[in-house]
């Protein structure tokens, strides 16, 4: 990973609590973290949230170009990861079957599955424009997020 120097994913972590404290709305807490995401992260094309609207995750906040407004449960890297309840690392995402492109310019794709009291939330996505950006710590980082964004909500 080649984040700034000084980036700390625990620092980020205290960051995000702050910043998600203060309210328990899950898209105002989802629009914050996206953005404190985007900021903080280096070599990110995209980052945000999709909610389980029905059989179909939808766009929700993000940071980065326009995005898929709809991902079918099991389509995607984002719907395979909401179906599977396992985070997704892809290195290349032409290599991953299935992958839908909503940004021709993606090369690798990070997507963490929100599940709140066993129920599925939605997921956090993260998007780069280099291959093999997502490291296992990268992953551990965003999971983390994940929990401190779950434990917002209400």
């Amino acid at each position: 990973m080649n984040e700034r120097s000084g980036f700390s994913w625990q620092r980020l972590g205290r960051q995000a609590e702050g910043l998600l404290g203060v309210s328990a709305n899950r898209i105002s807490n989802a629009a914050n973290l996206s953005a404190l995401l985007y900021q903080e992260l280096s070599d990110v094309s995209w980052v945000g949230f999709y909610f389980l609207d029905g059989q179909d995750l939808m766009v929700g906040p993000f940071q980065g170009k326009p995005a898929c407004v709809r991902i079918e449960l099991g389509h995607g890297v984002c719907g395979t990861a909401a179906v599977s309840g396992e985070t997704i690392r892809v290195a290349d995402v032409d290599t991953f079957d299935g992958h839908i492109t909503c940004d021709a310019e993606a090369r690798s794709e990070l997507v963490v599955p929100l599940f709140k009291q066993g129920q599925l939330l939605g997921v956090l996505d993260v998007d780069s424009t280099s291959y093999d950006r997502f490291s296992e710590q990268d992953e551990a980082g965003l999971e983390d997020l994940a929990r401190i964004y779950l434990a917002s909500v209400s």
